[in-house]
């Protein structure tokens, strides 16, 4: 019986992450890049000055709202939405994708990023585009609702725009408990047993008081706590792999030269293929690049529709950013990280321990130092994105239930003591309804990309216009 339910599982998984979907979500991305002019090439001067650099001078992107206003500021909105990206996946399945598709794995996450941007800031458009504000004043959006009041308004398709908004809010509800909730803390447990003999039980009861402290405070609690936290633990992690970098400087061009050969099969100087041959880097790379960023499922829309402005351009580029700094700059630093210490070919290593591994050699400290850095860095990123994940589902039943605020207070409650049953449950189980319920997600919203690229590239068009006439503070 459960070999027959192991592979149900595998095939399931496989049929909803196989090649297809990932040329799907890729596919969108490069549509999106073309009918834009690529978009985040073009304007890449606006977009950063605008984003990265509007964090330290814009008010539009970092201004808090008053108390009694429902919505969060642009930077805030990021946060969230990069506390629920941000994850185990930067680490571990990182690791992972070396393992079996080897250094050219990094490449296709590169190729997948970089499209990705746009299937990003897409998405995001739509959600400012159609979001409402619900019956407490608090701005709800998402790709529920551009699927019902977007696609749903075109000719013979309402009845379908309401039935994949549904489908797309119950997989997103489903894989909340999945990818955001139990696949983290079973991660945060495992590795603190591991590495300080912290009972999985003990870990299980801190994470529910504290996350519940946070979660019943609703959203504005949320992106307060995840604008202090998002940005010191990506820092913290950011540093630590910088130093390993930095430290084997000498070698860095023998590792693009086998980033580059492993994508695309070419012989390596001594013979033989670099990594595990170009088919296993493809499908790797580009797998761990979307399932890492999650553009293109739809997820990240819900945490921008809360921003704080009246421009779905302009947080569209402020949400896009979340997709380069979690694949460009820190998948690809754990990836440089695990290639230049030779982590990904030590035998019998997978998983964390691959990057543990990279840490301890890689650092300059005591390796009992180096994995506690690393094990820190994992607890912050899995713990912000049980918080991320949290406001996405609350989103998506609040939409079920015909923004009934009463159903959502008592799930906040189901949602955080779901993070108590995390521990205890078998890895290949959990991340099993991750990958499952997040590829499900992406069919319904790749539709609503697709049928609705014409509203985002009048918006982005109308948008920069009005801005070179000045019409902007």
């Amino acid at each position: 019986m459960v070999e027959l339910i192991t592979n149900v599982n595998s095939a399931v998984n496989g049929f909803v992450w196989g090649v297809p979907m990932l040329v799907l979500l890729v596919g969108t991305g490069i549509l999106m890049t073309v009918l834009t002019k690529f978009f985040q090439l073009s304007h890449i001067g606006h977009w950063f000055k605008n984003t990265v650099g509007g964090i330290f001078k814009d008010k539009h992107v970092t201004k808090h709202t008053e108390a009694g206003d429902q919505s969060i500021s642009q930077f805030q909105s990021l946060c969230t939405a990069l506390a629920a990206t941000i994850g185990t996946g930067n680490i571990v399945g990182v690791a992972s994708a070396l393992v079996a598709g080897g250094p050219g794995a990094i490449f296709w996450m590169w190729i997948v990023a970089f499209f990705g941007m746009m299937t990003n800031y897409s998405e995001n458009v739509l959600g400012i585009y159609y979001r409402r504000r619900n019956s407490i004043g608090e701005w709800s959006g998402g790709a529920m609702y551009y699927l019902k009041d977007g696609l749903g308004s075109y000719k013979g398709c309402k009845h379908i725009g309401a039935i994949l908004a549904t489908l797309f809010s119950a997989f997103c509800l489903l894989a909340s408990f999945g990818i955001g909730n139990m696949s983290q803390v079973n991660s945060i447990a495992a590795n603190m047993t591991s590495a300080f003999s912290i009972p999985a039980t003990v870990t299980g009861i801190v994470l529910v008081l504290v996350g519940a402290l946070v979660i019943v405070g609703g959203l504005k609690r949320i992106a307060s706590v995840t604008e202090k936290l998002v940005p010191f633990m990506a820092i913290a992690y950011v540093l630590g792999a910088l130093v390993i970098f930095f430290a084997n400087i000498s070698h860095i061009g023998a590792v693009f030269t086998a980033i580059f050969k492993g994508a695309f099969g070419l012989k390596a100087v001594g013979g033989g293929i670099v990594g595990s041959g170009v088919k296993l880097a493809l499908t790797w790379g580009m797998k761990r690049g979307v399932f890492s960023n999650e553009a293109g499922l739809g997820s990240a829309p819900i945490a921008a529709a809360a921003a704080q402005t009246n421009e779905p351009v302009r947080q569209g580029l402020v949400s896009m950013t979340g997709t380069f700094i979690d694949t460009i700059i820190i998948c690809t630093l754990t990836g440089l990280s695990i290639v230049l210490t030779g982590a990904w070919q030590v035998d019998g290593l997978e998983g964390v321990a691959v990057t543990t591994y990279a840490f301890q050699k890689g650092l300059p400290f005591p390796a009992e130092v180096s994995s506690f850095i690393l094990m820190l860095c994992l607890v912050f990123f899995a713990f912000t994105t049980i918080l991320g994940w949290d406001y996405y589902s609350e989103r998506c039943l609040e939409y079920l239930s015909g923004g009934n605020m009463k159903h959502v207070k008592i799930y906040r409650w189901v949602y955080i003591l779901a993070v108590f049953i995390g521990p205890y449950m078998t890895v290949s189980a959990v991340w099993t309804i991750a990958d499952i319920f997040n590829g499900l997600m992406a069919i319904p919203n790749m539709i609503a990309l697709f049928a609705l690229n014409g509203v985002i590239v009048k918006e982005t068009k109308d948008f920069f216009e009005r801005h070179e006439r000045g019409d902007f503070e």
